[in-house]
């Protein structure tokens, strides 16, 4: 009986003994980390002017490929400004003006007020460039959206070019927040230089 005693007495001690040892105050305590993220080297800002065989022109970044849209049913000026690096494209999409400026401009805004299901805000910024008759509206959607930035421009008279920006990758605004600001500043950029081409 005295030897069941003991031993049961032993193994208490060994099982306890950590827990006093545990309580030292000097002793680090180590909690798990909060989730990263892979850092991403952004490329340095070059611009060079894309004029092809469509009525606009604008600066695109050097770090960019614009190709013509393949999906069935693209229309001839409907391009994909593709940043491989970043896994992202600006769809863009022009229509030529025929008195129907009002079916455009709803259509754009049917497009992003889609967004706001899943955003967590909208904000719009009006584009005025009298000097090149540009005008427009940029749209800032917040969230874990398949589209976070969303514009269109046109002269309200001949010309309307409309463009989104889609990642090929689940929305995460947590992974993606530098990202969308980082190809903004591209957008912004081609919407500065913008230009009609006047037959």
């Amino acid at each position: 009986m005295n030897l069941k005693k003991s031993f049961l007495l032993i193994t208490t001690l060994f099982f306890i003994a950590p827990l006093f040892n545990s309580c030292d105050e000097d002793e680090e305590v180590i909690s798990p980390k909060p989730r990263g993220y892979f850092r991403v080297k952004m490329p340095e800002k070059k611009y060079r002017v894309y004029s092809g065989n469509c009525p606009f022109e604008f600066e695109i970044p050097e770090y960019s490929i614009i190709n013509q849209d393949k999906h069935a049913g693209a229309e001839p000026c409907w391009l994909n400004l593709d940043f491989p690096q970043f896994k992202a494209t600006v769809h863009l999409s022009y229509k030529k003006v025929e008195n129907n400026i009002a079916l455009y401009l709803e259509d754009a805004r049917g497009f992003a007020v889609k967004h706001q299901i899943k955003a967590t805000g909208m904000d719009e910024s009006i584009i005025i460039r009298d000097s090149a008759n540009v005008y427009g509206l940029l749209y800032d959607i917040e969230g874990n959206t398949a589209s976070s930035l969303q514009f269109y421009l046109t002269d309200s008279t001949n010309h309307f070019l409309r463009g989104a920006l889609y990642f090929n990758a689940a929305p995460n605004i947590d992974s993606l927040r530098m990202i969308i600001g980082f190809i903004r500043e591209d957008v912004l950029q081609l919407i500065k230089t913008a230009k009609w081409k006047e037959k």
